[in-house]
C-alpha cells in the first residue's frame, strides 16, 4: 500500500488523469443520431462539466486546479458547438430531459445559450413536460436543471424530495447500492452539486445522514466500491456537520491507496489490475467523483481551519 496522500493531492491527480483523457469525452458523429448511445457520449460529457463547474466554484482563479477545471469546461462547451448542438437536440427530442440536464451542468459554469433556453422554456410550459412520469430522484434532478438553466423556478422540489428513498428515513439496514446512489444524488440536487452549500439539506435528513453515513461509507469501502464511496464522501462534505475527522481521514487514505499513479480511480476492486493502464469507461466516473468529493472535502477542511483560527485567542475574524 502506498503512503497515504492528502485529499487535495487526490483531487489534483484525478483531474490530471481526466485532462489527459479529454479526447475520450469528445462527442462522436452519433451524438445527434436517434440510435446513439447517450450513456457513452452526452452523459460522460455532462458529468465532466458538472464536476469541473463545482471545482471552479470552490477554488480560486489563481489555483492550478481551477485552471485545469476551467480548461476542461471550455473543452466540453466547444464539444457542444458552444451550445448549438443543444438546440438541434431540442428539435429532435423536444421532450427528452437529458439535453437539459447536460446543459444545466454547463450553465452552472456560466456557459449559456439563450436560444436553447428559450426553446426549452416553451416545451417546459406544456402539460406533457410537467406530467411526464419520472423516478423521484430523477424528477428532483430535472427540477434542479430547470432552475439552474433559468428555464423556470419551481415550488415542486419539496414534493419531489419527499417521494425519494432518503426522505423516507428508511431503516438503515436496508441500505444497498441502488439506494446509495439514489441518496447521493438527492443530496447533490439539494445542494446544487456542492455549489449552494450544506444549508440545502433539510434538518431531518441531515440528522439521519449524520448517524448512518459513516457506517454506510465504511461498508462500501470495505467492499471495494470506490465509485459509490467517493459519492458518499461528497455527501459527507455537503452536510451541515461533517463526520468526525478520523472517519474522513481513514476513508480518504483508502481511496488514495487504490488511486493509480496516473490519477485514475477504479470503480470497484483492488485497483491493482492496471498492467495495461486504466481503461476509460470503467475509470472515468469514479475518477471524476474522486475529484469532486476531494474538492468539496478540502473546502470544508479549509473552512473549519479558518473557523478554528477565528475562535482561537488572538485569532482575527473576517473584519479583523
Amino acid at each position: 500500500m502506498r503512503e497515504p496522500r492528502g485529499t487535495r493531492q487526490v483531487a489534483e491527480d484525478a483531474l490530471a488523469w481526466v485532462s489527459a483523457q479529454r479526447a475520450q469525452f469528445a462527442l462522436g458523429e452519433d451524438a445527434l443520431s436517434a440510435d446513439g448511445q447517450v450513456n457513452r457520449s452526452w452523459k460522460p460529457l455532462g458529468e465532466l462539466a458538472q464536476v469541473c463547474a463545482t471545482v471552479c466554484r470552490h477554488t480560486a482563479p489563481t489555483d492550478p486546479l481551477h485552471a485545469c477545471a476551467a480548461d476542461l469546461m471550455a473543452f466540453a462547451w466547444q464539444q457542444t458547438g458552444r451550445g448549438e448542438l443543444f438546440v438541434l437536440l431540442q428539435r429532435l427530442e423536444p421532450f427528452a430531459t437529458y439535453p437539459l440536464e447536460v446543459y444545466a451542468a454547463m450553465a452552472a459554469g456560466g456557459l449559456r445559450h439563450p436560444g436553447y433556453e428559450a426553446a426549452t422554456a416553451t416545451v417546459a410550459r406544456t402539460r406533457s413536460w410537467r406530467l411526464t412520469e419520472q423516478e423521484p430522484t430523477r424528477r428532483l434532478g430535472v427540477l434542479n436543471a430547470e432552475t439552474r438553466s433559468g428555464i423556470s423556478e419551481s415550488d415542486a422540489m419539496p414534493q419531489a424530495l419527499r417521494r425519494t428513498w432518503l426522505a423516507g428515513l428508511p431503516e438503515p439496514w436496508t441500505f444497498e447500492q441502488s439506494s446509495g446512489y439514489s441518496l447521493t444524488h438527492v443530496v447533490f440536487h439539494l445542494t446544487d452539486w456542492g455549489r449552494a452549500g450544506p444549508g440545502g439539506v433539510p434538518p431531518d435528513l441531515a440528522d439521519y445522514l449524520a448517524d448512518w453515513l459513516p457506517p454506510w461509507l465504511d461498508t462500501c469501502l470495505d467492499a471495494g466500491m470506490w465509485d459509490l464511496g467517493c459519492e458518499l464522501l461528497a455527501v459527507a462534505a455537503s452536510l451541515p456537520v461533517p463526520p468526525e475527522p478520523a472517519v474522513l481521514q481513514d476513508a480518504w487514505a483508502r481511496i488514495a491507496a487504490v488511486q493509480h499513479p496516473s490519477g485514475a480511480v477504479p470503480e470497484r476492486g483492488s485497483g491493482a489490475d492496471h498492467d495495461s493502464g486504466p481503461d476509460f469507461l470503467s475509470h472515468y466516473h469514479p475518477t471524476l467523483m474522486a475529484a469532486f468529493a476531494a474538492t468539496l472535502t478540502t473546502g470544508r477542511l479549509d473552512d473549519g481551519a479558518r473557523a478554528d483560527a477565528h475562535h482561537r485567542p488572538g485569532g482575527q475574524g473576517v473584519l479583523g
